[in-house]
């Protein structure tokens, strides 16, 4: 069984695509979503095989979620614009679909998927995260990843510090260190080359970072020169 996930800001198309797949005995729909923000929780809990993805999207666009994926399932890009198919095909996309999308096509797409079941590198698509969508009580806010200072997990998930405020976040440390300018500095703690305001030296060969908001980061003995050397640091 394939399981898919569909995504598009328009009704009727996302409409559209899943009365086309849904004859398809193979082939599960486990949801829709109308756009990135939804799509991003639906994609890390659901765990697809496939996302039929839109591109042009309000805030952040098609390209923006694959950043954020880890894992990365096959995504099939639908878009309107053929610019847009072909730069889906030089970021390593499994397959596009021009709407409106065309039966015959789309069985295409389906063969092909049926017949490819190996999974994709997850650096496959759209290097890097521009903005991280940043959970707070009842707001959701897309953090700029230049007004990042640093981005550290615990118990409760991982989160992010912006502007003075600390944000959950959905994505892993490990996709924060291979998409964004974010450096590991602690096995828990990434921090924003920008945000060094200065690298305290401790005991034991520890150190801690202070950032321009005054918070400030641990670096562990693992990461301490790595990171001096990454800042052209003796």
């Amino acid at each position: 069984m394939i399981r898919v996930i569909l995504v598009d800001d328009e009704p009727y198309a996302r409409a559209e695509l899943a009365e086309l797949i849904a004859p398809e005995a193979d082939i599960e729909i486990l949801g829709m979503a109308a756009n990135a923000i939804e799509a991003l929780p639906l994609i890390q809990s659901l765990k697809p095989d496939v996302v039929f993805l839109d591109i042009q999207m309000p805030k952040l666009s098609g390209m923006d979620l694959v950043a954020m994926l880890d894992p990365l399932p096959r995504i099939v890009f639908v878009t309107a614009f053929d610019d847009y198919a072909i730069q889906a095909f030089e970021e390593n996309a499994f397959d596009y679909l021009l709407k409106p999308v065309e039966p015959a096509r789309l069985a295409k797409t389906l063969g092909r998927l049926r017949q490819d079941l190996s999974p994709l590198p997850v650096t496959a698509l759209a290097p890097t995260i521009r903005h991280i969508p940043g959970y707070l009580h009842n707001r959701v806010r897309l953090l700029p990843i230049e007004q990042v200072e640093y981005a550290f997990s615990d118990l409760g998930g991982v989160h992010v510090a912006c502007q003075g405020e600390q944000f959950h976040t959905q994505l892993t440390l490990k996709s924060l260190e291979e998409k964004t300018p974010l450096l590991r500095c602690h096995r828990q703690y990434l921090v924003a080359p920008a945000a060094i305001f200065e690298i305290r030296l401790l005991d034991n060969q520890l150190a801690e970072i202070v950032t321009p908001s005054g918070a400030r980061v641990p670096v562990s003995r693992r990461y301490l020169k790595a990171l001096k050397d990454e800042l052209g640091l003796e």
